[in-house]
């Protein structure tokens, strides 16, 4: 049986023992889109050390902006340069950085969801990079089996509510998929959009795999390839049900945790390490939140060299820093309560008090994801009308 979960008071103890953690010196600035980059990428080994050190590198990040700005700030102190860096939705990541096809503004990419990172790698727009301290990932799943992106934290999927919005409209809190499509939660829900956040290609990929239950079909690809996936009827009927369930899609897949606690919005759908960013960071005392009791999945967040970019010795250093607890404990220190997938980093303890660790998630087939989430997302599109942002 899988067990659900709903934020205890114990959370509530981590709202005072988490103050004052503020961003190192603020050494990062906000990148400027329009830069091109012009120099060959990075190679597929460690730096050597007689390589001279560029003076500046520019992130793509995934993840939320206050942790990315602490991280790029950090890099930059630790290496005397300057660090930029640029948030983006894994969509908009995604669509940028083939727009640029090997020219990119930006040497590296960190955070968001490995559904872009996986594209990217099919379409030969990143490096190959082994860093030593990959050895520090605990599972095969959190890193790309040829190295061209690795895991640095994992995300759960789950339900968030207002509990005074839901008593006031007589409703009791979701506590499983199937039951955000019952009638009574009609233009209720708040979730992100599968065409620019790679949260929401996350929850089309767990319904269709739950929903398909084994069953698997092919298509055809745009190179004409016969390709075996899941078969998505079950979650395409699932997903117009929901569609009118629906009050809004979000561009950002953090978009609804952002509202809820706000009365913005009754009912989200989102990572629940979003939630216990605006209760222990925000003192949002109205939120309630759940993962599914009939199982649940969870994110990715990685790391990547950018081909094309122009601090190639740079980037490799970044990715080394990335996968290091210098760099990813600075999460915790800003808003961001992502598990860990580095044996040699301390969790964060606001996501412990809140049961995560205890949250028991599906067999999700990471393989049939890296391939075939375009091919779900446009038959979302098929039964779905998505605003354009």
């Amino acid at each position: 049986m899988k067990k659900r979960f709903v934020l205890g008071s114990v959370l509530m103890i981590s709202i005072f023992a988490l103050t004052g953690c503020g961003t190192p010196a603020a050494s990062s600035t906000v990148a400027d889109s329009s830069a091109a980059g012009t120099s060959s990428a990075a190679g597929t080994s460690s730096a050597a050390t007689s390589e001279k050190i560029e003076d500046a590198l520019t992130i793509y990040g995934g993840c939320e902006e206050p942790y990315l700005k602490a991280v790029a700030a950090a890099f930059g102190a630790k290496y005397n340069i300057n660090c930029t860096y640029l948030r983006l939705s894994s969509g908009e990541m995604q669509s940028k950085i083939e727009a640029e096809d090997g020219n990119p503004s930006a040497d590296v990419l960190f955070g968001g969801t490995t559904d872009p990172y996986n594209a990217l790698k099919i379409d030969q727009l990143l490096v190959q990079y082994q860093s030593p301290n990959a050895v520090h990932i605990t599972d095969a799943h959190f890193k790309d089996a040829d190295s061209y992106w690795y895991g640095i934290y994992k995300g759960i999927l789950g339900f968030m509510w207002n509990k005074d919005q839901i008593k006031a409209a007589g409703v009791a809190a979701p506590a499983s998929w199937d039951d955000l499509i019952k009638p009574e939660y009609k233009k209720m829900i708040t979730w992100s959009a599968p065409t620019t956040a790679g949260t929401a290609k996350l929850v089309v990929n767990t319904m269709v795999q739950k929903k398909a239950a084994g069953k698997k079909t092919t298509y055809q690809n745009d190179a004409g390839t016969e390709v075996s996936c899941y078969d998505d009827t079950a979650a395409m009927d699932y997903f117009k049900t929901l569609d009118g369930n629906t009050a809004e899609y979000t561009k950002s897949g953090s978009g609804a945790s952002k509202q809820v606690g706000k009365g913005e919005c009754k009912i989200g759908i989102g990572f629940l390490h979003d939630v216990i960013t605006q209760i222990v960071d925000n003192k949002y005392t109205s939120i309630g939140m759940a993962a599914p009791s009939d199982g649940t999945s969870y994110e990715v967040g990685a790391t990547a060299i950018l081909k094309g970019c122009k601090h190639p010795v740079l980037a490799k250093k970044f990715i080394d820093f990335a996968l290091s607890p210098e760099c990813v404990e600075l999460a915790a220190k800003n808003g961001s309560y992502q598990f860990l997938v580095l044996d040699n980093a301390k969790q964060p303890q606001a996501a412990i008090d809140a049961g995560l660790n205890e949250v028991k998630v599906m067999d999700y087939d990471f393989e049939d994801a890296k391939v075939n989430t375009g091919h779900y997302v446009a038959d979302f599109q098929k039964v779905v009308t998505l605003p354009t942002f």
